[in-house]
C-alpha cells in the first residue's frame, strides 16, 4: 500500500520553505559577534596592536570608500589601532573586505569562485551582508566580507559592524566614547539583512535658528558662518550610520539654501544622500533665501510677487533652473506650492481656484521632469497635503498616480489622515511627514524632546498598516536633543515589527543598555519611562498654558523631584567616558523639563500663599521657583561652554524664540517685573490653557484601560495591552489597525474590555480617556459603545479632526475625553464594558464620578 503525504503536512513544509529565508532577511538571528576573546575560526580583527588591513575597489562608489575611512577611525577610537586601507585590491593574510555587488572586482571574484553566497540579497534595496570567508584568495587565511545590494547597503554594512565594535550612530553628535578594547574578534557566522521595511527614511532639519546654525557658525563651517559642508559631511556620516537615505535640509530664513554651497549637493552625492525638499519648498527650491533674498542677485532682476497665477513666467523659470542643476544628483522632488515660508498658497481666494491653479502648476512642474529627464516619472516625486493644502486635496485636487502622498501629522505626533483603500492602489503610495519639534500653535516644543517611542510606534505603525511604506521623514529641530527619539524612528522604519505599539515601551531599554551597559539600563530605562510618561501630561514647553489642581500638581513636583536624584544617583556609577553621554542623552533633558516645572509650579504656589497671608512661605517657594530658573541657566551654560571642551558651543538654548514661558514667573515678594498682579484670580485665570484634575475624593474610582477583567478578540483582531503609550502609562488598542470598523446598530460584534468596579446607588459619570488620535480616513471614527450592567448602551466618538480649541487642549493635555451619563439602581459591584468600534482608538483610562 502506497504511503502519502497528508496534504496539511506538505503545505506546512511549503509555507516554512520559502518564508522563512524572507523573515531571516527582515528579522535577522545575529550569530555574529565581536568579542576580545578568540573563539573557534573567529577573524582577528585587532590582535596584538596588529590590525586587518581593510581593502576596497577604487572603481567602488564614494560612500563605500567614505565607510571604510569611518570603519578605520572607529577602530582607532576603540583600540588606539588603525587599520591601512588598500584600494589597489592587494589582499593581506587577515583582511577586510569591503565591497558593492556589481562595482567591486573582489566580491565579483568571490562569488564567481562560489565562496560568497550573495543571493539573499541580490537585487534588493540597501541590503548587506557580512560573513567570514576561508582562503578567499591565494595568500589569504581569513577574510571579513562586507558586501551590499547597493552602494548604501555596503555603508549600512560597515556600520553594522562598528556597533559591534561599539561604536553607535550617536557616538560623535552625543560623544558616547566608547570602551577601550585590547583586541577584536569577529566571531566565525554570517549577518544578513534584507531590505528595509520603508524604502525612503530621512530627517528634516528646521526651526535651526537656536542650535543648529548658530553652533555651525562658529565651531564647524566658521569660514561662512553658515550651516555648510563641515556641518552636512557629520550629519550624513549620521544618517548613514542610522540607515537614513536622505534629507530635507535646513532652510529658514537664518540660513542659506542647500544649493547655495556647490560643495553640499556634491558632498551628499559622495555620501549617497538623497537630497529632497519640505513641504512648502517645492522643486529643490529654498524661498526664504532663494526667492526673497537672492533672486535678484541670480537672475538680475527682482522676483516679484509669489504668486503663480500672476508671476508665472519667473517662478517655472526659477524651478526648471534647479531641476537642471539637480539632474546629476540623487533627488526626490517636492510637487505643489505653499506660500513663501509655510502659509497657503497665494493667489484665488475660493477653494475651487486654488485647486484649478494647483492642478497646473503641478502639470508645468512634471513637464520640467519629463524635458529633464525624459520621463515625467523618471524621478521619485512627493505630495505633502500639510494643513491647508489637506483642505484643497480633500476637496478634489487631482494628482498623478505615481506621487506619492506624504501624510502629515497634526505637528504633535498624531496622524490628521491616512490612505482609504482606493489611495492605497495608487502606484505612488504614500509616506508620512512627523514632528518631534514643531514651532507653531498652540505652543512651540523647540527645546526638549518628549514623543516617547510607544506613541511614536502607534501612530507610525498604524501608518505603515495603511500603505505608508514608500516615504517616512521626521522633523528633528536642531538634531540636539533629540537624539534618542530620531534613533528609535529611524529603527522603526528599518523595521516595523522589532518595535511594534506593544513592544516599543521596551526601546528605552535596549538603547540605554547599547549606550551605557545593561548594568545601568534598567534603571536609566526607568527615568526616561517617567520622563515620557510626565510629558505625556503636559510638555515642558506648555507648562504656562496648563493647570494642575493642588493633588495632581504635588504629585507632578515629586515626581520630577524623584527623578533629579534617580539621574544623580545614576551619573555617579557611571564611568568617566560616558559622562559626557550621559548629560546629553538623559541629565539635561530630565532636569531641564523637571526645573521648568518647579519653576512654574512653585511660582504658582508662592502667590497663592502670598494670598493666604502667609508670608514665610510664600517667600520659600519663591525662592524654589527662582532656583529652579537659575538651574535651567546654569544646565544650559555649561552644555554650552564646559561640556567636552566646549565642543557643543551655541547648540542648545535655555528659550527658544525668547517665548514667555522660558521667562521668571510673577512670584510672591519678587521685584517689579516679577510681582504678583493686584488681582491674583484674574492672573491665573488669563492663563490660556487647559486644567488638569486628579480625582481627590473615595467615590471617584480610577480605572486603568489595561486592567480590565475580561476582552472579547475578532479572528485576526485582538485587543492589545500597549505599554507607556498614553497618560496611564499604557493603553489598551485593536491591533493591528487594518481591523473593520463597526456601526452603532452592530457594536455587540465589536472587541470590548469590561472593568469591575463598585458603585453606590444613583446617578455617575464615567469618562473615557484616550490618546488624541484622529480617525485613520474618511468613512472611519473613533467610536465606542460603553454599557453597564447589561443596560442600554451609551455612544462616544473621539475623533476630532478640526484644529479648534477643543483640539489644542487634547495635544496640551494629552488626551482626548469622552462622558457618558449612566445611572445605577442599585449598590454593588458594577460591569462596565467597552467596546471599541474602531481601530486607531487607544484607550487609557476611565474615571467613574458620582453626580
Amino acid at each position: 500500500m502506497k504511503a502519502y503525504t497528508p496534504i496539511w503536512l506538505f503545505l506546512t513544509f511549503f509555507i516554512i520553505f520559502f518564508s522563512v529565508p524572507q523573515l531571516l532577511a527582515q528579522h535577522p538571528v545575529i550569530p555574529m559577534s565581536v568579542s576580545e576573546n578568540s573563539t573557534p575560526n573567529a577573524f582577528p580583527l585587532v590582535i596584538n596592536k596588529k590590525t586587518a588591513a581593510i581593502i576596497t575597489d577604487s572603481q567602488d562608489a564614494p560612500v563605500v570608500q567614505l565607510a571604510a575611512t569611518a570603519l578605520k577611525q572607529d577602530i582607532q577610537l576603540v583600540t588606539g589601532s588603525s587599520p591601512e586601507i588598500d584600494t589597489t585590491g592587494v589582499v593581506r593574510a587577515q583582511c577586510v573586505i569591503i565591497g558593492t555587488l556589481g562595482q567591486s572586482q573582489l566580491i565579483g571574484k568571490l562569488v564567481q569562485a562560489g565562496k560568497l553566497s550573495i543571493e539573499a540579497i541580490r537585487g534588493k534595496w540597501e541590503s548587506y551582508l557580512l560573513t567570514i570567508v576561508k582562503n578567499p584568495f591565494p595568500g589569504v587565511q581569513q577574510a571579513l566580507v562586507i558586501t551590499g545590494s547597493d552602494p548604501r547597503g555596503t555603508a549600512y554594512g560597515v556600520f553594522e559592524l562598528s556597533k559591534m565594535i561599539g561604536v553607535v550612530p550617536f557616538h560623535w553628535w552625543a560623544d558616547i566614547h566608547p570602551e577601550r578594547r585590547r583586541a577584536l574578534y569577529v566571531s566565525n557566522g554570517t549577518l544578513t539583512v534584507g531590505s528595509p521595511a520603508v524604502k525612503y527614511r530621512g530627517i528634516f532639519l528646521n526651526d535651526e535658528d537656536w542650535g543648529l546654525q548658530p553652533w555651525a557658525a562658529t565651531r564647524m563651517d566658521t569660514v561662512i558662518k553658515d550651516i555648510g559642508p563641515v556641518t552636512y559631511e557629520r550629519i550624513f556620516e549620521l544618517l548613514l550610520r542610522l540607515r537614513a537615505n536622505f534629507i530635507w535640509p535646513a532652510m529658514h530664513e537664518c540660513t542659506k539654501a542647500f544649493y547655495h554651497y556647490p560643495d553640499n549637493p556634491k558632498l551628499a552625492d559622495q555620501y549617497s544622500i538623497i537630497v529632497s525638499s519640505n513641504h512648502c519648498e517645492p522643486m529643490l527650491r529654498s524661498n526664504p533665501f532663494e526667492w526673497k533674498v537672492n533672486f535678484e542677485k541670480e537672475y538680475g532682476v527682482s522676483p516679484g510677487e509669489w504668486r503663480y497665477d500672476t508671476n508665472k513666467s519667473r517662478i517655472y523659470r526659477y524651478w526648471k533652473d534647479r531641476v537642471q542643476a539637480s539632474g546629476k544628483y540623487a533627488a526626490i522632488y517636492t510637487v505643489g506650492m505653499r506660500g513663501i515660508h509655510d502659509s497657503g498658497l497665494p493667489g484665488p481666494k475660493d477653494k475651487a481656484g486654488k485647486i484649478t491653479l494647483m492642478n497646473e502648476i503641478i502639470a508645468d512642474q512634471r513637464d520640467m521632469l519629463r524635458e529633464q529627464f525624459g520621463d515625467a516619472t523618471a524621478r521619485q516625486q512627493i505630495f505633502c497635503p500639510y494643513k491647508e493644502v489637506l483642505d484643497l486635496y480633500q476637496a478634489g485636487l487631482k494628482l498623478p498616480e505615481d506621487v506619492t502622498i506624504v501624510w502629515p501629522d497634526d505637528n504633535f505626533g498624531y496622524i490628521r489622515q491616512l490612505s482609504t483603500p482606493q489611495e492605497q492602489r495608487r502606484s505612488g503610495a504614500s509616506g508620512i511627514y512627523y514632528h518631534i519639534s514643531y514651532w507653531g500653535a498652540p505652543h512651540d516644543y523647540l527645546w526638549l524632546s518628549t514623543h516617547s517611542p510607544a506613541l511614536i510606534s502607534y501612530e507610525m505603525t498604524k501608518a505603515f498598516h495603511f500603505g505608508a511604506d514608500r516615504f517616512w521623514v521626521v522633523n528633528v529641530g536642531d538634531i540636539k536633543p533629540n537624539e534618542m527619539e530620531t534613533q528609535f524612528f529611524m529603527d522603526l522604519a528599518w523595521n516595523v515589527g522589532k518595535w511594534s505599539p506593544m513592544q516599543a515601551a521596551k526601546y528605552s531599554y535596549s538603547w540605554a543598555a547599547e549606550i551605557f551597559g545593561e548594568e545601568q539600563a534598567a534603571a536609566i530605562a526607568g527615568i526616561k519611562d517617567r520622563y515620557y510618561l510626565l510629558a505625556q501630561h503636559g510638555k515642558p514647553e506648555h507648562m504656562r498654558m496648563l493647570q494642575f489642581d493642588p493633588i495632581a500638581r504635588e504629585e507632578r513636583l515629586r515626581a520630577y523631584t524623584l527623578l533629579i536624584y534617580d539621574v544623580e544617583q545614576i551619573k555617579r556609577r557611571l564611568p568617566v567616558r560616558l559622562q559626557s553621554a550621559f548629560f546629553q542623552l538623559v541629565e539635561y533633558p530630565v532636569k531641564g523639563a523637571a526645573y521648568m516645572n518647579q519653576k512654574e509650579l512653585y511660582a504658582r504656589i508662592s502667590l497663592e500663599k502670598e494670598q493666604m497671608k502667609n508670608v514665610q512661605e510664600a517667600q520659600y517657594y519663591s525662592r524654589k521657583a527662582v532656583n529652579a530658573f537659575d538651574s535651567i541657566q546654569i544646565l544650559t551654560d555649561y552644555y554650552n561652554h564646559n561640556l567636552e571642551n566646549g565642543k557643543w558651543n551655541g547648540i542648545m538654548s535655555a528659550a527658544p524664540r525668547k517665548l514667555p514661558v522660558f521667562n521668571m514667573p510673577p512670584v510672591a515678594g519678587g521685584p517689579d517685573t516679577t510681582t504678583v498682579p493686584k488681582n491674583f484670580r484674574k492672573y491665573i485665570d488669563s492663563i490660556p490653557g487647559t486644567f488638569i484634575h486628579t480625582p481627590d475624593t473615595a467615590a471617584v474610582q480610577l480605572k486603568e484601560a489595561t486592567s480590565y477583567i475580561a476582552c472579547r478578540h475578532l479572528p485576526g483582531d485582538s485587543i492589545k495591552r500597549m505599554p507607556g503609550l498614553g497618560v496611564g502609562g499604557a493603553s489598551v488598542s485593536r491591533y493591528p489597525f487594518t481591523g473593520q470598523s463597526f456601526s452603532e446598530a452592530s457594536y455587540q460584534d465589536a472587541p470590548y474590555t469590561e472593568y469591575r468596579v463598585s458603585l453606590s446607588a444613583g446617578a455617575h459619570i464615567v469618562s473615557l480617556q484616550c490618546l488624541p488620535t484622529q480617525a485613520i480616513h474618511a468613512g472611519r471614527r473613533l467610536g465606542m459603545a460603553i454599557t453597564i450592567n447589561g443596560q442600554p448602551p451609551i455612544f462616544a466618538d473621539i475623533n476630532h479632526q478640526e484644529e479648534d480649541r477643543l483640539w489644542q487642549v487634547n495635544v496640551l493635555r494629552g488626551y482626548a475625553e469622552a462622558t457618558a451619563p449612566v445611572t445605577i439602581t442599585y449598590s454593588g459591584t458594577a460591569i462596565i464594558r467597552v467596546y471599541l468600534l474602531d481601530t486607531g482608538l487607544a484607550l487609557n483610562r476611565l474615571i467613574i464620578t458620582p453626580r
